[in-house]
């Protein structure tokens, strides 16, 4: 699955093994686009909350 040598460091414990394979992992998935609604309103400057005029008071 991965590309690593199978010889460990020798101060690296299995579960310090294991959550590096992890956070290797959950680094090569593809993340999401940004910038949705919420990112565009504060690049144009529009306050929070003044797109649904009917929450305010």
């Amino acid at each position: 699955m991965t590309d690593e040598p199978e010889t460990p460091a020798p101060d690296e414990t299995p579960m310090q093994k294991a959550l590096r394979l992890k956070k290797a992992a959950l680094a090569e998935r593809p993340t999401p686009p940004r910038g949705g609604k919420f990112q565009r309103e504060q690049k144009a400057g529009i306050a929070a909350g003044k797109s649904k005029p009917w929450m305010s008071r």
